[in-house]
């Protein structure tokens, strides 16, 4: 069964820091409550995404960290 996300974030390409301000400016255009699926290569983002949750008061729902792509569920 497939899921499909309406608040999709690629960071495959990005490097530490640009995925946090990638990050930032998507989560600040959706609304409240929604879901945002993101995806990342970067080892730092196993680290920075649930700080940056904690700190911005956003739910880190979900995380896959074992092998690369890591994917990350927030809500906003």
């Amino acid at each position: 069964m497939k899921i499909f996300y309406k608040n999709f974030l690629d960071l495959r390409k990005s490097t530490c820091p640009d995925t946090i301000m990638f990050l930032r400016q998507k989560i600040r255009h959706i609304a409240c409550k929604e879901l945002l699926l993101v995806l990342s290569n970067d080892v730092s983002t196993k680290r920075d995404i649930p700080i940056f949750c904690y700190f911005m008061n956003h739910i880190l729902v979900e995380y896959y960290i074992c092998n690369t792509p890591y994917r990350y569920l927030l809500q906003k």
